[in-house]
């Protein structure tokens, strides 16, 4: 099963992190191989950048998206362009 999550980067020791939005293996760690990078946040800075194409792709082939990913995806309203592919496909 694949899931979009966030994974940690930037320094070690860093109290001001910054995440890559990645889909991963759940049976991977949190720092282990990802399938494909998909996005960007900074929370210091409030920055996201979101591979949307990528992000609908995975969502369609049944991946699930982490809480705090969820609400990222919604604040951009990526569900919403989501719904309309499905329409436009069927």
């Amino acid at each position: 099963m694949v899931k979009l999550r966030l994974k940690r980067c930037g320094r070690k020791q860093r109290a001001t992190a910054v995440y890559r939005i990645v889909a991963i293996d759940v049976r991977s760690r949190r720092e282990g191989k990802d399938l494909r990078r998909v996005g960007f946040y900074d929370p210091i800075k409030n920055q996201t950048y979101l591979n949307v194409p990528a992000i609908l792709y995975f969502l369609e082939i049944g991946a699930q998206p982490t809480e705090t990913v969820h609400n990222l995806l919604k604040k951009a309203e990526v569900f919403k362009e989501l719904s309309s592919n499905q329409i436009k496909r069927n």
